[in-house]
């Protein structure tokens, strides 16, 4: 049996975090559950707009606990030259540099990829935007919302012919900070030969489209632009939500050839079973709307749980979409340690797990996140700034 360590994968690995709301945020925090240190830069007074993003209590964002969990917090206005240089210092001893500014804006602070590679030449800094750092698009605003769309998601969901509808959650943002942490894995990887850090370009409409699969070969090949197909999977059948007698909903994938006959086998359909026409998906997929009004019929006679009973004996991949109440229950989210309690300044938490699980130093969940500034003084002290040196910035507003 494996021995789990105390070091982290990331230990003694420095990371400056110089981003807002969630793409950067996101990667930072990704970061420094396998044991980087992230310091994270806001703004004097306001801090950070995640603060105040959807759910508050005492206060603060609830997100706010999740997502800048076992940071460091330091207040810095940089647009002031006194705070540029704190960062110039902080930068000469970080490995990483981790900002989501539109780009241009660090280069207007002299805290761009040029002068902070010549300052630190081992740094890696990971850069996330609308559009990327080069090309036509670069200087326009871009938030998640943005990418989903012209990366290809937004056209693709929803039903045909309704208003197109977006994920739940900021999946353009998560995509990008995803993208992130790998390059800044690979790039720390790299620089164990070459001694030499480098600049990660990440763009939020290109992580999108990273997801889109077979969308353009198919549309070079043939013309073909695939259109929203509400909750199936077009071309792939039987994949999609069918109602039960209580009103529930539930997700059937019987895509593998053996699961759809063992599938209609359950349903007693044992002529869709042996149809020659139905033996792989190609020639399902031709005849979707059959196979999904019998799947539809037949699940319409049960419950949900019964039909998931029945599902799992018959060893038919399915699901229910679960609410929040469904997942903080479910026993096999509590053995996988998905849920997770944690301390904050507004009392204890309940948190998503850490991700992804390593068997020997896996991650962990310290203090959920920062008051605003909390760390300043120590951060500031360790560069040495005196007492004296810290109250007067405080005072001219630039911590």
């Amino acid at each position: 049996m494996e021995q789990l360590s105390n070091a982290l994968p990331l230990q003694g690995i420095k990371v400056i975090e110089m981003g807002q709301l969630i793409a950067g945020p996101f990667a930072s925090k990704l970061l420094g559950e396998f044991g980087a240190e992230v310091i994270k830069i806001e703004p004097p007074r306001a801090g950070d707009p995640l603060r105040k993003w959807r759910k508050l209590k005492d206060g603060t964002s609830l997100w706010w606990h999740v997502q800048s969990r076992n940071k460091h917090s330091l207040t810095l206005d940089l647009r002031e030259p006194e705070a540029q240089d704190i960062v110039r210092q902080l930068v000469a001893e970080a490995d990483v540099v981790v900002e989501n500014f539109r780009p241009g804006t660090l280069e207007g602070w002299g805290l761009g990829w040029e002068a902070l590679s010549q300052l630190n030449p081992r740094l890696i800094m990971l850069r996330i935007s609308g559009y990327g750092q080069t090309g036509p698009y670069r200087d326009l605003p871009g938030f998640g919302v943005v990418g989903e769309a012209m990366g290809g998601l937004r056209h693709l969901t929803g039903y045909p012919g309704q208003p197109p509808v977006r994920v739940g959650v900021s999946i353009g943002d998560s995509l990008s900070s995803l993208y992130g942490v790998i390059g800044v894995l690979l790039a720390l990887q790299e620089r164990h030969r070459s001694g030499i850090g480098q600049q990660i370009d990440v763009a939020l409409y290109e992580s999108v489209f990273a997801m889109m699969e077979s969308l353009v070969p198919e549309y070079d090949a043939f013309g073909y632009v695939r259109e929203p197909a509400g909750s199936a999977l077009p071309g792939i059948t039987p994949s999609n939500s069918y109602l039960c007698k209580d009103g529930n909903y539930v997700l059937i994938a019987g895509n593998g050839d053996s699961i759809y006959k063992r599938l209609m086998t359950l349903m007693g359909r044992q002529d869709l079973a042996e149809d020659p026409r139905f033996a792989h998906n190609d020639g399902r997929a031709q005849h979707a709307e059959l196979i999904d009004n019998a799947i539809g019929e037949w699940t319409s006679g049960f419950s949900r749980d019964e039909v998931m009973k029945a599902l799992r004996g018959a060893h038919v991949p399915a699901g229910y979409p679960y609410t929040a109440a469904d997942i903080v229950a479910d026993p096999h989210y509590l053995a996988r340690q998905m849920i997770e309690q944690t301390q904050t300044f507004a009392g204890p938490l309940k948190v998503p797990g850490v991700l992804p699980k390593l068997s020997r130093t896996p991650g962990r969940i310290g203090e959920g996140g920062p008051k605003l500034g909390e760390h300043t003084d120590d951060i500031l002290a360790g560069l040495g700034l005196c007492e004296a040196q810290r109250q007067g910035l405080r005072e001219r507003g630039i911590i």
